[in-house]
């Protein structure tokens, strides 16, 4: 499962940048969000949430803390607006700095 999500992940950011050069004529933009570890039910579901794993997150994250919905929701607002006007074919690493 790991390689197959991983595959898709870097598909979004490979597909990205070409749809930003195919709309941006458009003045449309196109922009990806990676989020690191955030507190989701599917996250809640796989075990993740409660677990080492997150833990392990929390100890490598600058912020000592993972991910909140609100958290990428508000990056998504951002991007939507025209604050970000200038941001097309970007990845957006939502992490709380974790590397």
């Amino acid at each position: 499962m790991t390689a197959v999500y991983s595959g898709t992940k870097g598909a979004v950011d490979s597909i990205t940048g070409a749809l930003a050069r195919e709309f941006g004529p458009r003045k449309i933009r196109v922009n990806t969000i990676n989020p690191g570890v955030i507190v989701t039910e599917g996250a809640q579901s796989a075990g993740v949430i409660g677990s080492e794993f997150e833990s392990s997150a929390v100890s490598q994250t600058p912020l000592g803390r993972v991910g909140r919905p609100d958290d990428v929701a508000s990056i998504a607002v951002f991007l939507a607006c025209d604050d970000a006007k200038w941001l097309t074919g970007e990845h957006i690493v939502a992490s709380g700095g974790m590397r």
